[in-house]
């Protein structure tokens, strides 16, 4: 109703003018409704507005539902896809010209010097009237089955255990690190429950006292040399089934406590060994992509102060040793006796930490209690669900060669420092002691085999960029609606006319306010687009691998 034709009808009937005219609010509001569905991108909308026809406007209804509907679902499929976290592993090979040098464990095959520990043991299987007899040149297969319950003892009434064992001084002959000598002051010791006293190479210091050797350090290319004696006439019989001669050692990084138990590598005495490494580290995402932890518990880290000055960090398999510890004095009030360097345990509940009892080996309760706790999933969460992977580790692809036995030459340099170790010499040295260099010498050379590190990188499979693209691909894909559509429908309670979005609207808009809401939307929007195509093109560009 025009103005005019309001005014005509106000003559005639005593009416107001005002009265006839239609609520300009709700006319502003019409129109405004009307006109963004005529002319926004978003489809269907458009369908609706312009039908002539009840059944025109009813399929164009329904069509929208049904795919706004659909829209809603790959959406949320997507939300939850990305709130699942899924990750995927990505492989890189850098070279790197110097890195730092692994460390290097090693230990005497033959844990106890027999020569040291007969006596006290002859001394304790007489008190237990098991024998009566003041030999000490020999040991029978009766007598052996006993060595663990003297050495329990020695243990539970913390009495020491190292003057029975092979010290360094005992096995070293010569060290050389890039064709420079390196000492005993170079070494740090552990105690392993399999092989007695072993050292470590190159391992990372608490204090800072030495540093890590590099592997360019000196000019060469990371060549640790090392010749031992293992003593074989000293070792102790029936101590293990079989009979061999040598050493165990192991290449692991320098903040990892050395597993050599497990890992160790066993190599015979009487020949040269080449060990080639290369370098390989593995990096987790933290939660709430995994559950990797590099957080040290009170009982690993005092596991760890028993080992001097050495730094190391998390392990998964000493945390799963150590709550296996727990759980099974919890059930016996002892320990595992065959792991007794895990014995370090805190009572639950309690900041506490202290040094466990170790179980008698006849007893069958914490053989019990372990593989209980192992069956049932209640107790492994409640006492091993800290035990998660390290977020940071490190591990070397190991290749092994060998050659041939001591030469006389170099048996006759050796021979001398042989003498001089205060380990007392075989009955028959005299006559015979080439034949036992050649048996017991051993030597090992651990070399940098390649530059090339191999790290194994796990990365988000589904980023914050990659859900808002899913989310604009599909609302795009099924009723083409984007951002500046939204803001076109908030926009148009306060403007009249606009068909673009974005810089056109900002160009029709007089009123300020509102101008420069256009311009702030039409910016972070680019703003958006920019950032979310140069992630993508810079994730192209570095050329990602994945496993």
């Amino acid at each position: 109703m025009t103005d005019s034709t309001v005014r005509n009808i106000a003559t005639v009937f005593p009416i107001s003018a005002d009265a006839l005219k239609p609520d300009p609010k709700f006319h502003r509001r019409r129109s405004i409704v009307r006109e963004f569905s005529l002319n926004t991108s978003t489809h269907g909308i458009p369908g609706i507005a312009r039908s002539e026809s009840i059944h025109n406007r009813i399929f164009w209804t329904i069509s929208t539902i049904i795919f706004t509907g659909i829209m809603i679902y790959f959406i949320t499929q997507s939300i939850i896809a990305y709130f699942q976290y899924p990750t995927q592993t990505s492989v890189s090979f850098v070279v790197e010209r110097t890195q730092p040098f692994p460390a290097v464990s090693f230990c005497n095959y033959g844990p106890i010097r027999f020569d040291k520990f007969i006596g006290p043991f002859i001394n304790y299987t007489n008190s237990r009237n098991v024998t009566n007899t003041n030999d000490t040149s020999t040991i029978t297969f009766a007598q052996s089955q006993y060595i663990r319950d003297f050495l329990q003892i020695l243990f539970n009434s913390g009495q020491s255990v190292t003057q029975y064992l092979f010290t360094l001084d005992n096995m070293l002959l010569t060290c050389i690190y890039n064709e420079g000598p390196c000492s005993k002051s170079d070494f740090s010791s552990f105690i392993s429950p399999v092989y007695g006293y072993c050292y470590t190479f190159n391992a990372k210091s608490r204090s800072g006292n030495q540093t890590i050797r590099q592997t360019t350090q000196g000019g060469s290319n990371g060549i640790f040399r090392l010749r031992l004696y293992a003593h074989s006439n000293q070792y102790v019989p029936f101590i293990s089934e079989d009979v061999s001669v040598g050493f165990v050692i192991m290449v692991h990084d320098n903040d990892q406590l050395p597993l050599i138990d497990i890992e160790g590598i066993q190599l015979a005495s009487g020949g040269r060994h080449k060990l080639s490494y290369k370098r390989r580290t593995n990096q987790l995402l933290p939660a709430p992509y995994s559950k990797c932890t590099d957080k040290i518990s009170l009982p690993m880290q005092a596991l760890f102060d028993r080992y001097g000055d050495a730094d190391y960090s998390y392990s998964q398999t000493i945390c799963y040793s150590i709550c296996t510890q727990t759980f099974i004095y919890h059930e016996c009030n002892c320990v595992h006796p065959e792991k007794f360097t895990t014995r370090t345990i805190m009572q639950p509940g309690t900041n506490q930490v202290f040094q466990a009892p170790l179980c008698n080996i006849s007893d069958p309760c914490y053989s019990a209690a372990a593989d209980r706790l192992v069956n049932t999933d209640s107790l492994w969460n409640q006492y091993c669900s800290d035990c998660s992977e390290a977020c940071t580790s490190s591990d070397f692809t190991i290749t092994p060669s060998s050659a041939s036995t001591l030469s006389d030459e170099y048996a006759y340099i050796y021979k001398p420092a042989v003498e001089n170790m205060g380990v007392p010499l075989p009955a028959d040295w005299a006559t015979s002691w080439m034949s036992w260099m050649r048996n017991d010498y051993i030597s090992v050379d651990i070399v940098t085999q390649s530059n090339l590190v191999e790290t194994y990188t796990q990365d988000p499979a589904i980023g914050p960029v990659d859900l808002i693209s899913n989310i604009g691909g599909n609302t795009g894909l099924w009723i083409g609606i984007s951002f500046l559509s939204l803001m076109e429908l908030i926009i148009r309670e306060f403007i009249l006319v606009t068909t673009t979005h974005g810089l056109l609207s900002i160009a029709l808009i007089q009123n300020l306010p509102n101008r420069i809401l256009w311009m702030i939307s039409t910016i972070a929007s680019f703003g958006i687009l920019i950032y979310s195509v140069t992630q993508a093109v810079r994730s192209y560009l570095s050329f990602p691998t994945q496993s």
